[in-house]
């Protein structure tokens, strides 16, 4: 027997006529005990919980703060004193450790909400109105995906040179939405031909309301995984800016500034170059494995038992 989300389910002893009915299962419990099932995807999002809770609670748990110098203590390795050991400068490699994990999530998270409301907006533009708005937004989405985001990214860096960091958040958004508006134009196409957009049409209501009341909500699963999966990209992509020197900057910190103030001397002075690195690998790992087992969880095809 097939079972929507949101139904009641009815459950038929077998051998017997007799009918009961079980409580309706709420989309939001489905989807919920879906992920739940899925171990890695747990393992995922306990691993995310545990460095942000380290990377904004963890900075209180010791004395030294990351822009601090122990000029007693430089090229330290780690010990009771200072725990990922010091730099060459005798800066606490923890403390920075921290400030640094700190700015790549937020540039992860903030770029990836960005960059999927940015495609969400202008593929549903697209798709719904059609016409002129559907053909500027499809070449701008080409123009963008020939491009290449990187390089255009280090040129203008210098430009926004001593600027907030805001501004490098919002350069790699408007790299990132692209292949997202792509889809959402494409569901949004599918969409507006249902019966409850018809109906809603009929009944007057505007096409703004429409697209965010109607469309989008109807799409919300796949807007919550882009979202998700944009965060491990973005956070790898600004590692990689600010290893080149075209991110995050000195005396600011960011995991990718760590690598790259450390991978000259990974051989030798290990602390300063393989923990950050390992940060960055578990976090991305931990985020792919959460977006893994939200697309499972949400996706509509799924079994009821699964």
């Amino acid at each position: 027997m097939s079972t929507q989300p949101g139904e009641p389910m009815l459950l038929v002893e077998h051998g017997s006529d007799e009918v009961t009915s079980a409580p309706v299962v709420s989309r939001g419990r489905l989807v919920l005990r879906r992920f739940w099932r899925r171990r890695m995807a747990v393992i995922g999002l306990v691993v995310i919980v545990a460095l942000f809770f380290f990377a904004f609670v963890g900075p209180y748990f010791t004395k030294w703060s990351y822009s601090e110098l122990d000029v007693s203590a430089s090229l330290s390795p780690p010990n009771g004193t200072h725990w990922f050991g010091t730099n060459e400068l005798g800066q606490d490699m923890y403390a920075q450790a921290m400030r640094g994990l700190q700015k790549s999530l937020l540039i992860g998270v903030l770029g990836a909400l960005l960059a999927t409301t940015i495609a969400a907006i202008l593929g549903s533009l697209a798709g719904y109105f059609g016409s002129a708005s559907d053909r500027i937004v499809v070449i701008v989405i080409d123009l963008l995906l020939i491009l290449p985001g990187f390089l255009i990214i280090a040129v203008l860096s210098p430009l926004f040179r001593g600027k907030t960091w805001l501004v490098f958040v919002l350069l790699l958004a408007v790299f990132q939405w692209m292949l997202t508006a792509r889809v959402v134009r494409g569901l949004t196409l599918s969409l507006k031909e249902r019966e409850f957009v018809s109906a809603a049409r009929f009944m007057g209501v505007g096409r703004w309301k429409i697209i965010f009341r109607h469309i989008l909500p109807n799409m919300a699963s796949f807007l919550i995984i882009d979202a998700t999966l944009n965060v491990s990209a973005l956070i790898l992509a600004e590692v990689a800016l600010s290893f080149f020197g075209f991110g995050i900057r000195p005396p600011d910190v960011s995991l990718g500034t760590l690598i790259q103030q450390g991978v000259t001397s990974y051989n030798t002075f290990w602390w300063l170059f393989y923990i950050p690195a390992a940060l960055v690998v578990v976090l991305s790992l931990a985020v792919n494995l959460v977006g893994d087992g939200l697309r499972d969880a949400l996706d509509p095809n799924a079994r009821l038992d699964d």
